[in-house]
């Protein structure tokens, strides 16, 4: 489909860069490229890499991932309306180091979602919406239950997270506007 490679979106990768499964930001916007992303730029240290091209480059990446690193890197794909969307349905009032976003690589079960009691931690508080959770933590992600290995393992679907600045930059980065 014509419209899908000109597609502005960011790729973000879980869990480079911690606990010695280092990338390169250089060597992640080389392998893009090589997959024929264009206007490839990447945010951060943290395995973000905006890119127009087919959002089916994150499925070839997590494959090239695999194959040059030798461990498995899940990657998930939003495309700029879709990051634009997320910015927009922000469910709370608040932003900034207190606001995350956790992204799933599927839309999970219904009835994993309502098993978890959302007043069951602290202060923190989680909307589902679909694929993506919103997380509202006012003693910082950092020290919430509600990580990445929480959501993979109550909702069994892959996830990443990113804070709201990152979520911020990365819709900025990928919106259509020149």
């Amino acid at each position: 489909m014509g419209g899908d490679l000109v597609t502005k979106s960011a790729a973000m990768l879980r869990a480079v860069n911690v606990g010695g499964r280092k990338l390169a930001m250089a060597d992640l916007r080389r392998m893009v490229e090589d997959l024929g992303g264009q206007e490839v730029a990447t945010y951060l240290q943290s395995g973000n890499v905006v890119f127009s091209g087919p959002k089916r480059l994150g499925v070839e990446l997590e494959a090239v991932l695999r194959k040059d690193l030798g461990f498995e890197v899940p990657v998930l794909v939003r495309s700029g309306p879709q990051l634009a969307a997320i910015v927009a349905a922000n469910p709370f009032d608040a932003a900034g180091a207190m606001l995350s976003v956790t992204l799933l690589a599927a839309t999970p079960p219904k009835s994993a979602v309502t098993a978890i009691d959302p007043d069951g931690f602290g202060d923190d508080r989680f909307v589902v919406s679909g694929t993506e959770i919103y997380l509202h933590t006012p003693g910082g992600y950092g020290r919430s239950k509600l990580n990445n290995t929480f959501w993979e393992r109550k909702l069994g679907v892959q996830a990443t997270t990113r804070n709201w600045n990152t979520m911020l930059a990365l819709a900025e980065m990928t919106s259509q506007r020149k």
